[in-house]
């Protein structure tokens, strides 16, 4: 069995794992235009997690549950183009757009 601190140290580094192997937000968006598209797809995601009611900030309120926020930009066919990093389920989708620049980059 493996602990739920253990549990989601994997989960965290996946997910750094993940986002570094992705394209960097600006090289994203240059290839976008580079490929004719006339708009991108932002949205957030919750990935759920297993934690105890003492980790707070990973509690999202709306969904009711613990989790990670990942913002993802992608094409209208839905390929994914670039994932953020991971931040606490309670942050708010706009929030981490901003946290990640991602608003000042699609300007």
């Amino acid at each position: 069995m493996v602990s739920a601190t253990t549990a989601w140290r994997y989960v965290e580094e996946t997910v750094m794992l993940l986002s570094a192997r992705s394209p960097k937000l600006t090289q994203a968006i240059r290839k976008a235009k580079r490929d004719g598209l006339t708009h991108v797809i932002l949205d957030g995601t919750l990935i759920h997690t297993d934690r105890v009611k003492a980790d707070r900030p990973y509690f999202s309120g709306k969904h009711r549950v613990h989790g990670i926020n990942v913002q993802v930009i992608a094409s209208p066919d839905g390929t994914i183009l670039w994932t953020s990093g991971a931040l606490p389920g309670k942050t708010h989708d706009l929030t981490a757009a901003r946290i990640w620049g991602i608003l000042r980059e699609l300007e």
